[in-house]
């Protein structure tokens, strides 16, 4: 009988979202793969540094370690796959490393510099973390979310080594961007009064209504040693908040904090939260985030459309 990853969390996370080869990476964007393989290859026994999202899948896997309910063996609730742009000779390094950390990562897929999203659909995947925004892009294009991690963003602290903490924008990452295209085309006041007025009126889902939901499910199946904090990170003000709080309950979901910053800078509110990862649509708000916490580009939405040529 043949495998299956039902009921899992499934995570999939490119090797330079797991680990830093960013010194190897300069020879592999030169285009000489031939180089790059010998180089890592060289490098087995050399265990990579750990990325920006290795606390977030470090602690994931956490959730795999505590028994059920009848003391029966662990249950399988997180499966970590690693999907990478690297030949199989370097994939090698990969799994070497993972084992180096503890991390019990069994699957992969190496594309030698093809684009390895399109193995997303076939593991059901819940997540996907990549360097490659084409990849990221596709990713989302096909519904699974996704986002560019941003491999020279701060690392995650050691404060909450039993939670894992994960931080959301909300317009165009967790809900549609029906509202953020009203406040590009109209302004701030038109904004507010558009949520004002559709305060009761849920909004759609976004790409990663659908993470917030897996772990919530991941939460309510609990585990004595680890737990899932979650926040809603958002630029929105009153009275725009209440709509989103809505929503939320619409959905039957919950969020443990809720930051509505008025336009404020989201990094120092973040670094203060101290996620394992936080996502926004937004390039300015990761790139501020991304000095004090693991940040990735969600690129989705009105501000990520891609512009054609002019006419």
């Amino acid at each position: 009988m043949a495998a299956s990853l039902d009921g899992q969390l499934v995570v999939a996370i490119s090797s330079r979202a797991l680990f830093d080869f960013e010194q190897e990476n300069e020879l592999f964007e030169q285009g000489d793969d031939r180089a790059y393989m010998k180089l890592q290859l060289e490098r087995l026994e050399q265990p990579a540094a750990p990325g920006v999202a290795f606390s977030l899948v470090k602690k994931l896997l956490a959730f795999n370690d505590a028994p059920g309910a009848d003391a029966s063996p662990p249950p399988q609730r997180v499966e970590v796959v690693i999907l990478s742009r690297n030949d199989p000779v370097s994939g090698m390094r990969v799994f070497r490393s993972a084992q180096h950390y503890g991390l019990p990562i069994q699957r992969g897929s190496f594309t030698r510099g093809e684009p390895p999203w399109r193995y997303l659909k076939p593991l059901h995947a819940n997540l996907f973390l990549s360097a490659h925004l084409s990849d990221v892009r596709a990713a989302l294009d096909a519904g699974v979310p996704a986002a560019q991690v941003y491999p020279l963003s701060a690392h995650a602290g050691d404060a909450y080594p039993h939670e894992v903490r994960i931080a959301f924008d909300g317009d165009a990452v967790l809900f549609s961007d029906e509202a953020e295209r009203v406040f590009q085309a109209q302004g701030l006041s038109a904004f507010q009064q558009h949520e004002k007025d559709h305060a009761t009126l849920p909004l759609s889902a976004g790409p990663f209504k659908p993470l917030l939901a897996a772990l919530q499910r991941l939460q309510q199946e609990g585990t004595p040693t680890m737990r899932i904090r979650t926040a809603l990170v958002t630029a929105r003000s009153a009275p725009a908040h209440e709509r989103a709080i809505r929503t939320l309950m619409d959905w039957n979901i919950e969020v443990d904090e809720a930051m509505f910053l008025g336009g404020l800078a989201k990094g120092e509110f973040l670094r203060e939260f101290e996620p394992d990862f936080f996502f926004d649509d937004q390039t300015g708000h990761v790139n501020s985030a991304s000095q004090h916490v693991p940040a990735g580009h969600v690129a989705s939405g009105v501000s990520n459309q891609i512009k054609g040529p002019a006419t």
